[in-house]
């Protein structure tokens, strides 16, 4: 087993909501959520950024985690992703820095590309350049957060003249970086060539395997004098967890059809991976490992798959869709809270080898209880014996 002592477990939140439901609500239930993983001991939560297609409805994750600071006291909360081509670096930058103080340390900064096609559109960029655009931000933005010396940076896009932090970061040196990866290498280049951390789908797109996807981040990084850290490289699952498999499947069968073929297939426009009716496809989703729909035993075996596939990870995020009833998402991180996550972050050892230990001793305990409860009966009878009676 390569994973870290400790690993990290949270949540990303795109988040996916269906279309016809109130989307006020739906913020306040992703909200209410943030608050119940505090309360539950995850350890972050990242929240996305998108602008069109109607089902991701934050457009800013900075203002989302502003609100969500005031509602929360440990859970750290990163940006899942800010879409970097969209924006000015040092906009970017001195937002951040403003949430590092504003949060006591609690942000970091995830950043992209940009995941929807349909936002790059509206506002007039060629999908085509937004990897190397999301490149040249970036590499600003950490000139930004680690040296005081100004920045002076034009191109077709970015005209900064002298630019600088003048509110130097909280976290010293700076908030926690990552970088998306998903179906392209590019994600993994970046953060090999700036020694970012990685979010990354648990199933890559493609023929590479999570451990060729981490070997070219660290390729990357070795050609430019930086060093990645499996530690700071967490994977995004889908999961919904019950006390049966049979329970899972049912809560979610019906809205995660609806997810994948009215969302992925049909609105974003990604190829049918199976053919499957909508009833069907949480089976073949979950019997290809690409989904964990099940008992928190699934998911520690998932977890285990994971490891193995990817050569060691340090963080574990949980996809947040609306495909269960409030109740039973809940009750879903409930379980992991629990049952899992305690077993992939020491919490259980010293507990099982403590009670192990008193098991092997169990016979001896029960003489020496038994012992020791005679003698003192013996003891009792005997002073009670020569005590007075009454009247004497």
């Amino acid at each position: 087993m390569t994973l870290p002592a400790r690993m990290k477990f949270g949540t990303f939140m795109a988040p996916f909501h269906q279309l016809g439901e109130d989307p006020t609500l739906a913020l306040e239930r992703d909200l209410e959520l943030l608050q119940w993983l505090d309360y539950l001991g995850f350890d972050e939560a990242w929240i996305g950024e998108h602008h069109s297609a109607g089902w991701e409805i934050i457009a800013s994750p900075e203002v989302l985690i502003g609100v969500a600071a005031e509602r929360t006291k440990h859970i750290k909360l990163g940006t899942g992703v800010i879409s970097l081509p969209y924006h000015n670096p040092l906009m970017v930058a001195n937002r951040m820095v403003l949430l590092d103080h504003l949060t006591r340390g609690r942000v970091m900064l995830g950043v992209g590309p940009g995941a929807l096609v349909t936002d790059a559109l509206m506002l007039g960029i060629d999908p085509a350049t937004q990897r190397p655009r999301m490149d040249e931000s970036m590499s600003i933005i950490t000139r930004l957060l680690t040296s005081n010396e100004p920045v002076t940076h034009q191109s077709d896009w970015i005209n900064l003249t002298g630019a600088r932090l003048h509110l130097r970061p909280f976290t010293q040196p700076h908030m926690p970086l990552a970088v998306a990866a998903a179906g392209s290498p590019s994600g993994m280049v970046m953060a090999g060539k700036y020694g970012l951390g990685v979010l990354s789908i648990s199933s890559p797109r493609g023929e590479m395997t999570l451990n060729d996807f981490w070997h070219i981040a660290e390729q990357t990084a070795s050609e430019h004098g930086k060093t990645v850290d499996r530690k700071e490289w967490r994977l995004v699952l889908h999961a919904h967890i019950a006390e049966t498999k049979e329970q899972a499947m049912a809560e979610v069968r019906a809205r995660a059809g609806t997810y994948w073929r009215d969302y992925f297939e049909g609105t974003m426009g990604f190829p049918q991976p199976f053919e499957a009716d909508k009833a069907e496809i949480v089976n073949k989703m979950d019997e290809r490992h690409i989904w964990c729909i099940g008992t928190p035993d699934d998911l520690v075996a998932a977890i285990h798959r994971l490891d193995d596939s990817s050569g060691g990870f340090g963080g574990l995020l949980i996809q947040q869709v609306d495909w269960a009833t409030r109740e039973q998402v809940m009750h879903s991180f409930e379980l992991i809270a629990r049952y899992v996550k305690p077993r992939f972050q020491g919490s259980l050892a010293g507990l099982e080898a403590s009670q192990a230990e008193a098991e092997r001793a169990a016979q001896q305990v029960r003489t020496l209880r038994e012992d020791a409860t005679g003698r003192a009966r013996a003891a009792y009878e005997e002073h009670t014996s020569g005590a007075p009676t009454a009247g004497g």
